[in-house]
């Protein structure tokens, strides 16, 4: 990697309630993302995706960024954070302009965007923030899916703009706690836009695909149509549920429950189970295999069955005969083994397992779901989409402006009326 040219640089930190992860990933001149240096620790300061304990949480984070500095054998002064809750909300906003039938050129393009930016993002002060608010596709005069509007002809012109929200406070605590950790936030991205960006390919984007991120005490469920995230659920709950009920069931501590569940545990029985003896801990009693699935498998009934709600909430019907098409796992949870086979009787449905994408110097430990992630937040930072915050400031929607602007405002009610 050494003779490898890298022209730009991307640190990462993914902030879940189970670890805390980080990366350094380079891009070089011909495209190609390369991981530098990537680590993990305990999550610690963190509860469902919250900052229960600012000191706590700001170690947590400097030491995994300097785990991971230390494998890249570099430094990195800011980072692009991943956001597991903190109240998300995500839906489509569709906002339109008059176009008159004439022809569409790149300053309609321009002023739209202004105008959706002007409508769309709250103002300073307000309880919820705008993580994300990207153009997905145009609208002429109700044709949907326009990918470039320039040069075609309409009567009015709109975009379906992707917005997602989070809750403020929590969301400045996240920030603080990296802040405080001696980094500067490049950019918040919420977790299933990074989870998308790691697991799916464009054609599944494009049919319709549902992404079910299972982590450690929140699951995200989000649906994907037409190339774009339509909707995010967030469930309050998630794997951690696992290890509790064997705890409970077997009078365990639940780090002892947290390794039988990875070691021995299964979503699926199979007809060895009972036969089959497994101690619950180091010179401990045994049990048969079969008690420690039906655990886990009565705790997943409940889980699956709110998934379902919370896909059909989002438009994705479940069961032969709906109109959702594929279902991704992802996510520490999703490394459990045999719940994509659960998971795809229970609901149904096409069910695979998204790991990150194939990428030179992604170390096997952290190829797993637990990881897409963070992996989808470097990818996310590389493509750098279009935000609507930032793209199209050359449009003043305002009383205000100088002569420029008053030109081109002039200009642009020459074209409308004449």
């Amino acid at each position: 990697m050494a003779n490898l040219r890298i022209e730009k640089v991307f640190g990462a930190i993914n902030i879940g309630s189970f670890r805390i992860s980080a990366m350094i990933a380079g891009l070089t001149g011909d495209g190609e993302m390369i991981v530098l240096g990537s680590g993990h620790r305990a999550a610690d300061g963190i509860r469902r995706g919250y900052v229960t304990d600012m000191d706590a949480a700001t170690h947590a984070i400097r030491d995994a960024i300097e785990r991971a500095e230390r494998a890249a054998d570099t430094q990195v002064s800011s980072v692009w954070i991943g956001c597991a809750n903190a109240g998300l909300m995500s839906e489509i906003r569709e906002v339109d302009i008059e176009i008159g039938g004439r022809r569409i050129d790149q300053d309609d393009v321009e002023y739209l965007l202004a105008e959706a930016r002007e409508r769309i993002v709250p103002q300073l002060g307000e309880p919820r923030v705008v993580l994300h608010a990207q153009p997905a596709h145009y609208v002429l005069d109700g044709a949907q899916g326009v990918s470039n509007p320039r040069g075609l002809h309409a009567q009015r012109l709109a975009v379906a703009v992707h917005v997602m929200e989070a809750e403020a406070g929590p969301l400045r605590n996240l920030m603080e706690a990296v802040q405080n950790a001696h980094l500067e936030v490049e950019g918040v991205v919420g977790a299933a836009v990074a989870t998308g960006h790691a697991c799916l390919t464009e054609e599944e984007r494009e049919l319709g695909v549902a992404v079910v991120d299972f982590g450690a005490e929140v699951t995200h469920v989000s649906v994907h149509v037409g190339g774009m995230l339509v909707g995010v659920s967030v469930l309050p709950y998630g794997s951690n549920e696992l290890t509790d009920a064997i705890a409970g069931a077997f009078g365990i501590r639940r780090a002892q429950a947290e390794r039988l569940k990875c070691v021995c545990g299964s979503a699926i029985a199979s007809p060895t189970d009972h036969r089959e003896k497994i101690p619950l801990a180091d010179g401990g009693d045994e049990v048969p295999r079969a008690e420690l699935i039906s655990t886990i498998s009565n705790q997943l009934s409940r889980w699956t069955e709110d998934v379902a709600r919370a896909l059909k909430g989002l438009g994705f019907v479940t069961g032969r005969g709906g109109n959702g098409r594929q279902i991704v796992l992802t996510g520490g949870g999703a490394e459990l083994a045999g719940l994509a086979d659960h998971v795809q009787q229970a609901l149904a449905k096409p069910v695979r397992t998204g790991r990150p994408p194939a990428m030179k110097g992604l170390p096997e430990a952290h190829a797993r779901p637990g990881f897409a992630a963070l992996t989808g937040l470097v990818l996310y930072a590389a493509a750098d989409p279009i935000d609507i915050r930032t793209h199209g400031s050359a449009w003043q929607t305002t009383s205000r402006f100088g002569q420029m602007k008053l030109a081109n405002r002039v200009m642009r009610a020459i074209r409308e009326y004449f």
